[in-house]
């Protein structure tokens, strides 16, 4: 009987399973759909159960009848993209779109990769860079908060901080506001409260470090800060830029996936600023009012030669001079 098992690097020793890792990033998603649920209502709930429940059938089809290897869905990967989809999306998004990007997600962001541990981009974000590109006005279309006393996909829509922005309409929400998460934007992208509480939560548990994530904070707050310093009739203070749009969600939760990022803290460190300086650049000068879910698809195709060339030093290596 073979007991040698080889699999795709990166290989991590933990005394964790996937699913425990899975669910303690659930957990940590925990505040920020509490706060998607009391300001979006049955919307958050809709968009959400129908996207997670769609990418778990996905991954289940897929390797039932066309991998036919080991069922993986009971490690909850599949949940966890599924939720983290439908985060990235608005709360009154027809539930034929979120089921197309559950599809796209699972199918083409994983498992035509081979699954988990294979796929080179968050899935999550695949899907979700497909809804935005196949249906922009559906995906642009934010709920304003609190609009309870209507249907979901009737809700009354307002701008999001960024596009009011990016189109100089004046009507930016309080900091407060959008600390809180009382904004329009992606369902659970909205309350920096809420995601930064996951995120102590995860650093709490050693899920993950805090070098990808800070680091992202950080150059966006540098460089943005820059701008307003040199020009601040043109550009609005870095804190709005902190709490506005998915930075958040994207440097806490979707730029620190195991599979799509590097594996030393040197390289998660370059991988955190290459992120910041590619959102900055997109919200600055791109005709897109938001750029963190291209700045990791692209900084994720980036992550093999940062394994590459950024390794830790070898056991018993030594090292030459000169």
């Amino acid at each position: 009987m073979n007991k040698l098992i080889v699999s795709p690097a990166p290989h991590v020793h933990s005394g964790n399973s996937i699913r425990k890792e899975m669910v303690s990033v659930l957990i940590a998603l925990i505040p920020a759909y509490l706060v998607a649920l009391y300001y979006f209502g049955v919307g958050a709930i809709i968009v959400s159960v129908t996207s997670v429940i769609s990418c778990v059938i996905f991954e289940y089809l897929i390797q039932k009848f066309l991998i036919k290897g080991e069922n993986t869905v009971s490690d909850y990967s599949a949940v966890l993209t599924g939720l983290l989809l439908s985060f990235n999306l608005p709360s009154n998004l027809p539930v034929w779109i979120v089921v197309i990007g559950a599809l796209v997600a699972i199918g083409v962001g994983k498992m035509s990769f081979g699954g988990l541990g294979n796929n080179p981009f968050n899935p999550a974000l695949v899907g979700r860079v497909f809804l935005l590109i196949s249906f922009p006005v559906q995906m642009t279309s934010w709920p304003r908060p609190m609009a309870w006393n209507t249907a979901y996909l009737d809700a009354e829509t307002s701008a999001t901080a960024l596009s009011a922005l990016k189109e100089h309409l004046g009507n930016i929400p309080s900091l407060f506001d959008m600390f809180v998460g009382n904004m329009g934007g992606s369902m659970g992208e909205v309350s920096a409260l809420a995601l930064l509480l996951g995120f102590v939560y995860l650093l709490f548990k050693r899920t993950i470090t805090w070098h990808i994530p800070v680091s992202i904070l950080l150059t966006v707050f540098i460089m943005t800060g820059i701008f307003y310093l040199v020009n601040p009739q043109t550009y609005v203070s870095p804190i709005i830029h902190l709490l506005s749009g998915g930075l958040m969600l994207g440097a806490i939760f979707m730029a620190t996936d195991f599979v799509t990022s590097p594996m030393t803290k040197t390289g998660m460190t370059i991988y955190g600023i290459g992120i910041g300086i590619i959102t900055v650049v997109i919200r600055m000068f791109g005709s897109y009012p938001e750029g963190v879910s291209f700045a990791i698809l692209i900084m994720n195709a980036f992550t093999p030669l940062i394994n590459t060339y950024i390794k830790p030093k070898r056991f018993g290596e030594v090292r030459k001079n000169g």
